[in-house]
């Protein structure tokens, strides 16, 4: 079983914000993959089913971005999912907006949601999509830009990541994490 996780904040006030776009590319894949979250455990919420032969989990942890490894733990721990085969998507700051990124382990970079990860999985040893957001313009602190929508100008950049991401994640369905990542971070 393949578990895909974007990580996010839940609420209202949050949707479409920069640090949700992890939730975003798991609402495109439950759509394209039809599998609709129906499941509220594990302190996320989760679909289960079954895409081109592929076993699949598609997780919104529901902690809160900083607590977002308790949720992911638990899900791996009660499916017993491996960790090469697991996917995380998030936010990356050093990216500009629109801009993805593969990789197959690395520090948290700053990323809160990350830190937890590593915390609860006690490596840094796993796969991920990070997807730029760029930095917030002087005077402008990190907190408030991370939780603020994106601009009118930024939209279709947006809505390109989330797409490219949910390809790259069809993809890992078929073929190894590493050859993804080859395909997809060509500049």
């Amino acid at each position: 079983m393949k578990m895909i996780v974007g990580l996010g904040n839940p609420g209202k006030q949050y949707e479409q914000t920069r640090h949700n776009i992890g939730f975003m590319v798991i609402d495109e894949l439950s759509s394209s993959f039809n599998i609709p979250l129906t499941q509220a455990k594990f302190k996320g919420i989760y679909g289960l089913g079954v895409y081109n032969g592929t076993k699949v989990l598609l997780l919104k942890p529901l902690t809160y971005m900083n607590l977002s490894g308790e949720s992911i733990r638990a899900v791996l721990d009660y499916y017993q999912i491996e960790l090469e085969d697991l996917l995380v998507i998030y936010d990356d700051l050093d990216l500009p907006v629109g801009k993805i990124r593969l990789r197959q382990k690395g520090s948290s970079g700053g990323h809160n949601g990350i830190k937890s990860t590593v915390a609860h999985l006690g490596t840094q040893e796993f796969n991920r999509i990070r997807i730029g957001i760029d930095r917030p313009q002087p005077g402008m602190s990190v907190p408030d830009y991370v939780l603020g929508k994106f601009r009118p100008e930024e939209r279709a950049l947006v809505q390109e990541a989330v797409r490219k991401s949910a390809d790259a994640c069809e993809a890992w369905l078929k073929k190894p994490f590493i050859q993804v990542m080859n395909e997809y971070n060509v500049k």
